[in-house]
């Protein structure tokens, strides 16, 4: 058997370390940079309201002739505290104020200060003497002072600096376009598109559905035309319900929506997003549209269900109803033949009058509480069973909870509908939507003893002006 070896004596671990230590201090070179401690933990808010910063710091621990440690000894975050009252004192008035009745200038002169923002550097505590026409530095500001009033910037050891997306004061540090901090836009995409369609009828029309989650959402175009948006439920964030609504900000699925309109005439609404539920972008055509540029920013995830759901939709927030074709009678029938399920035939049985729908409270009730309101042109009328369908040219929508196709199907109940509508004549139709519960069916209804009135211009007049008393 092999014998056991016995360990190196303790003094050659002695005699090792005093050799390391003597070519640490002695050699002829720098052997690097030092090591830093961990950091400690973060100060208190320079602020007890609204924004102010927190500090860390560490230290560096090196032998004589290393080099310094690499970095900085402190570390300044951005911190967010409730919102000052209205009455608190600012941070950099507190501080002028504290010289307030002490010499600074002389043994026997005081003065008040209130500060001074027309010095060179901004994070010094420039006072200007009330009364007089001078000013004084006191050195710098305490940190977490705003470089000036209304800036983002805050004053630390004496440089103005902004928070990062981190949080980290003089941080380069920002949010891609998917909204991710440092990011390279590696986790969403583009979509970036021209609505080019013309319309065949003056009226709101889609232009795209933008998903929940979109970011950087811009759409401009330039033309008399007007850019509508429209939330979920059905109802307008701006230019809905034929009214132009006045440029500003406003809310839209959780973010703010800039809305900008010139003489050119040239139109925008811009979105920083993302945003909380899908919104719907359509256009108010009131002529050929030119084009409508738009663009955003979606999650790599929801890209797919975008597109199914687009295409799904064709653009349009109804279900395409069926188109029948009529079955057309022989040209000479020998013979009564039976009746097909559709035929142009109107019912042989006399109808009974329809009552009285005249009035402004059936118009203003019909309307508001209508889905559809819109002028169109009676091409074709069609039986079955007890309901009558009446295929109709849209030409003009005043009001729409989701855009209507050129072409559309009316349909009324009975084979004796109230108020009839005649081929080939003109009328303001109020309609409700109607939704079986399985889905499979999507239809307009023109309601019995409903609101069709053979359009004029008078009647276009009393329709608008209704509009504006319906209930929001």
């Amino acid at each position: 058997m092999g014998q056991l070896r016995p360990g190196p004596h303790p003094l050659w671990n002695i005699l090792l370390l005093l050799w390391t230590l003597l070519n640490c201090t002695l050699g002829g070179s720098a052997q690097g940079p030092g090591e830093w401690t961990l950091w400690g933990y973060w100060s208190p808010c320079s602020s007890s309201c609204g924004r102010g910063v927190s500090v860390r710091s560490r230290r560096c621990i090196r032998f004589p002739r290393e080099e310094l440690c690499w970095g900085n000894t402190h570390e300044y975050r951005l911190c967010q505290l409730l919102d000052c009252s209205p009455g608190a004192v600012l941070f950099r008035d507190l501080q002028c104020a504290l010289y307030n009745g002490h010499p600074v200038l002389g043994p026997q002169k005081t003065y008040q200060w209130v500060p001074f923002y027309g010095a060179p550097n901004q994070c010094d505590l420039n006072c200007l003497a009330v009364g007089h026409a001078f000013y004084h530095s006191f050195g710098r500001v305490l940190d977490g002072t705003p470089c000036s009033p209304g800036s983002q910037g805050l004053c630390v050891a004496g440089r103005c600096l902004s928070a990062g997306c981190d949080g980290l004061m003089g941080s380069d540090a920002r949010e891609d376009h998917c909204g991710r901090c440092g990011g390279a836009n590696d986790s969403c995409l583009f979509v970036q598109r021209v609505f080019r369609d013309t319309g065949a009828f003056a009226g709101y029309w889609n232009v795209t559905l933008i998903p929940e989650g979109a970011r950087h959402i811009r759409a401009s175009h330039r033309s008399r035309n007007h850019l509508a948006l429209m939330v979920s439920d059905g109802s307008y964030v701006l230019n809905g319900n034929w009214e132009v609504s006045p440029p500003g900000t406003y809310e839209a699925a959780g973010t703010h929506v800039v809305y900008t309109r010139s003489t050119e005439p040239e139109e925008m609404l811009q979105a920083a997003g993302p945003t909380s539920q899908d919104l719907v972008l359509q256009v108010l055509l009131q002529e050929p549209n030119p084009g409508i540029e738009f663009e955003f920013w979606l999650p790599r995830e929801r890209y797919g269900p975008f597109q199914k759901q687009t295409q799904a939709l064709d653009w349009s927030l109804r279900q395409p109803q069926p188109r029948e074709v009529a079955p057309q009678p022989p040209e000479t029938p020998t013979a009564p033949a039976a009746i097909p399920p559709w035929t142009l035939i109107p019912s042989p049985d006399p109808c009974p009058p329809c009552p009285d729908t005249r009035g402004r409270a059936h118009r203003l009730f019909h309307y508001c509480s209508s889905n559809f309101v819109f002028q169109a042109r009676v091409l074709g009328c069609l039986y079955q069973a007890q309901e009558t369908r009446y295929e109709v040219r849209v030409q003009l929508v005043y009001k729409n909870h989701s855009p209507l196709r050129a072409l559309e199907y009316v349909w009324a109940p009975g084979r004796c509908p109230c108020p009839p509508l005649a081929l080939h004549q003109e009328y303001l139709l109020a309609v409700q939507r109607l939704v079986s519960n399985d889905g499979t069916q999507d239809r307009l209804l023109l309601p019995h003893a409903g609101y069709a009135r053979p359009w004029s211009p008078a009647e276009d007049s009393r329709a608008r002006l209704v509009a504006r008393h319906c209930p929001v």
